[in-house]
């Protein structure tokens, strides 16, 4: 049996994230310390205690959930359970893919926190508040949502941020057109329209003064030799090339994330069951829903270990 390992992305932020593994592995400690003296700030103080306002800042969550990912594969391996050794990809939803890099070994911990400090920063301030929104179309496959996409952009940006899962995509883009696509995704016979509590329209053209900053920020990254393939966000395959991956991270934000493409590529490539890295249960629920006859089990604290080490 292979496992693909899976990080989460922005949405799995709770507070109180990580601090059983701080409080019980000084290897999870060390991951946490390193972030904060990094960031220059207490953000694992926000991460155990909240409050949950400050933990929902972009720029807190994006470096907080990659954390607390890196701390649960170190502890996993502290522990005796070589992963590795049964694993043939890596793939994080979004932000996720950084923290991908660094349990693959690509990337160190304080340059993918820097990162990420840029990348929700420079995100949250590239759309004045209250111009740009995301909403979820539940129960529309892809051709369905491209059709909303379609007739909600007219002079506005519309686009696909999402395709998570059948039943699950995500649109992203100025109020205006999020706003018109409700009704219209209503007619053309959606369940539902749901707007999402997002600070900004994330993964659409809209977000592309971001995606210049994190062009700048990554030229002075040096990427190490990929220990397992990483499937892009932005192509949904595997990716090796240190080079090209810089580029894929710069599109990623604003192209939108091929997760149900993703899981479909590894599933087609021999792989079952999928390892959730990291704060939460939703990407396990999204492999659940995109094929029933996988297995998928979340790692968020001490006492998953035991249901982890049960499948060597």
């Amino acid at each position: 049996m292979t496992f693909a390992l899976i990080m989460p992305g922005q949405g799995s932020q709770i507070v109180g994230m990580g601090k059983s593994f701080a409080n019980s592995f000084e290897v999870a400690r060390l991951v946490f310390e390193e972030v904060d003296n990094t960031l220059n700030k207490h953000l694992s103080k926000i991460m155990f205690n909240g409050p949950a306002e400050e933990l929902t800042l972009t720029q807190n969550t994006q470096p907080a959930l990659m954390a607390v990912s890196v701390a649960a594969a170190r502890v996993i391996k502290e522990s005796g359970g070589d992963i590795y050794k049964k694993t043939k990809f890596l793939a994080g939803h979004s932000l996720g893919e950084y923290s991908a890099l660094v349990i693959n070994g690509s990337l160190e911990v304080k340059d993918a926190a820097k990162l990420l400090d840029i990348r929700g920063r420079s995100m949250q301030n590239a759309v004045p508040p209250g111009k740009g929104a995301m909403a979820a179309l539940i129960g529309s496959n892809i051709e369905q949502a491209k059709e909303v996409v379609n007739l909600s952009r007219q002079d506005d940006v519309c686009q696909i941020a999402n395709d998570n899962a059948p039943g699950q995509v995500v649109i992203s883009g100025s109020k205006a057109a999020i706003d018109r696509a409700i009704p219209i995704s209503k007619e053309l016979g959606i369940k539902r329209c749901i707007l999402l509590p997002v600070s900004a329209p994330f993964h659409c053209e809209l977000m592309s003064p971001a995606a210049e900053k994190m062009r700048d920020a990554l030229k002075d990254i040096s990427f190490k030799e990929f220990k397992f393939p990483i499937i892009s966000n932005v192509t949904a395959e595997p990716e090796f090339n240190q080079k090209k991956i810089k580029e894929l991270l710069v599109k990623q934000v604003t192209n939108m994330v091929r997760w149900r493409e993703s899981i479909n590529f590894m599933i087609s490539n021999q792989i079952s069951s999928f390892i959730e890295l990291g704060s939460g249960k939703v990407l396990s629920g999204i492999v659940k829903r995109i094929n029933q006859d996988c297995s998928a089990i979340s790692v968020e604290g001490p006492d998953d270990l035991d249901k982890l080490f049960n499948l060597f």
